[in-house]
């Protein structure tokens, strides 16, 4: 594939069929991808759940030691992004290294796995949004309209131009970051019983039954950063913007996590961190933050904490919006999906394809909602902790295989001796996940909060298999049936040059490595 600035990016199926390129640049592509992560959505939910629920105290070493993890996975994975530009990412690069039949599972559940994300944060933010109506204007409302007002936002926002997205994103993300970093100096500044103590970075904290879990919910506050790869085809330069955009996404996660979770325990106290978390959940960051900053201040950070889960939304939805132009591009998915918006270059039918599967998904959970009003279990219990760990599991089996399909890449090449640290990276990385996966799966009754006896533990993470095994029957159906859609998986814009290629009677020349 032509790795030029050219921001014409020909594509086979022609210039309806292409994203708009040259619209977005390091800055941008950081902010989008990291908004991803919700700083502030992490802070004050993911970090006091792993402490109460896993009781490990040691959660700032856990970002540590998953930073090193990504930083290792995202060696080889970048690698990648300087020779494959594709919007399908994940699945491009895993077909290009494992095959199109395992590019079109990979597709299958990229899909699955995204769209669970964002469905997850959907559930919080209406429940959330309609917490503060209630507090501060007296208007009391269900959970899912302000869900629904949600999808709506953002599949108009989705259909725009990625830079207005980009723009959205990075003043919110920038707000949070920064009442974050407030609230880190002045736990730090102003400890709790036990003064400053560096107690949670002690290995011996890691010990416990809870440790697998730790991990499998610690990981999803990372996801986010491989994202940079989604948009290769909007970047003027995407041989070094989007790996220069991945290794600044895991580092900045992972120090701003570790940090931010180490504050929080010393502000708490390591001694009192689990049982504050256990009794005040996602208050306990807004406690901590009134007593040392006032009311009014943790008012503010609790609406960021909100804007902060739009943000979210808004990313997870744009990387949806173009795996699912990819596919259709590809034929995957129906031609229609496709196209893009003559006026932004913005995939908008993949965006709409979302945002109608949005609505539906919020919708079932609605109808089904037979609790009162202000009741957490269905837009907490279980939109937002079924979709979001189902979701998780589901990035992490594309990150373990994308680490196999990095190694297979270079390997057929003929270039592992020169990429040798990169496959060794990969290598480990892979394993890693693959445990993580391991213990994801055995203990997702923690990460649901469930009974050990549950179907759900064994339903919902069933999810990702069964997606595994209808995206591997689709793809051998495709090998069959339809051949030339089968060859082309993850080749995006290359087929079109091997097409033309093809209609000249020129001998198909051997995919850009």
């Amino acid at each position: 594939m032509p790795t030029g600035t050219t921001s014409e990016i020909s594509t086979f199926k022609g210039q309806e069929r292409r994203l708009r390129a040259d619209r977005i640049g390091v800055a941008g592509l950081l902010l989008s991808v990291v908004a991803a992560s919700a700083p502030l959505m992490v802070t004050a939910g993911v970090m006091p759940t792993t402490y109460g629920t896993m009781a490990i105290v040691g959660q700032p070493l856990l970002f540590v030691i998953l930073g090193v993890v990504l930083t290792l996975f995202s060696c080889g994975y970048a690698e990648m992004s300087r020779h494959v530009h594709n919007a399908g990412a994940f699945y491009a690069y895993i077909a290009r290294g494992l095959g199109g039949t395992a590019g079109a599972a990979a597709s299958v559940v990229a899909l699955v796995a995204y769209s669970a994300m964002q469905f997850a944060i959907y559930g919080i933010f209406g429940f959330e949004l309609a917490g503060l109506l209630d507090k501060h204007l007296h208007l009391s409302v269900a959970w899912w309209l302000p869900a629904l007002a949600a999808v709506l936002v953002v599949g108009v926002l989705g259909w725009l131009k990625i830079d207005l997205s980009a723009k959205v994103l990075g003043v919110l993300l920038l707000i949070e970051c920064v009442m974050v970093v407030v609230f880190d100096v002045a736990g730090v500044g102003s400890p709790g019983p036990e003064g400053v103590s560096f107690h949670s970075f002690n290995p011996e904290t890691l010990s416990g039954g809870g440790l697998g879990t730790a991990l499998c919910f610690t990981i999803a506050a990372f996801v986010g950063f491989e994202q940079a790869a989604v948009y290769a085809e909007e970047t003027s330069r995407p041989q070094v913007v989007v790996a220069r955009v991945t290794f600044i996404a895991v580092g900045f996660v992972a120090l701003f996590f570790a940090v931010s979770s180490w504050a929080l325990s010393v502000a708490a106290g390591p001694g009192d961190i689990i049982g504050l978390s256990q009794e005040q959940g996602p208050n306990l960051l807004f406690a901590l933050t009134e007593n040392r900053l006032g009311g009014a201040f943790a008012d503010v950070m609790h609406v960021f904490y909100v804007t902060g889960m739009f943000a979210a939304m808004l990313s997870f939805h744009n990387v949806v919006a173009r795996y699912a132009f990819a596919m259709g591009r590809e034929g995957l998915l129906p031609a229609a999906v496709g196209r893009t918006a003559k006026a932004s270059g913005a995939p908008a039918y993949g965006s709409l394809l979302q945002s109608v599967v949005s609505l539906l998904a919020v919708l079932l959970f609605a109808i089904t909602d037979n609790k009162p009003k202000g009741d957490p279990t269905a837009p907490i219990q279980r939109l937002f902790t079924w979709s979001g760990n189902v979701g998780a599991l589901g990035v992490i089996v594309l990150m373990a295989a994308a680490s196999a399909a990095v190694i297979a890449f270079f390997v057929r090449r003929g270039a592992a001796r020169v990429q040798a640290p990169r496959l060794v990276a990969s290598g480990l990385a892979g394993v890693a996940l693959v445990v993580i996966a391991v213990y994801a799966v055995r203990d997702f009754d923690v990460l649901l909060g469930a009974d050990p006896g549950s179907a759900l533990r064994w339903i919902l993470p069933g999810l990702i298999g069964l997606a595994v095994v209808a995206g591997l029957a689709y793809g051998l159906v495709l090998k069959y049936l339809r051949p030339e859609v089968h060859a082309n998986i993850g080749l995006g814009n290359e087929a079109f040059q091997l097409e033309k290629a093809a209609a000249a009677n020129i001998p198909r020349p051997r995919a850009a490595s």
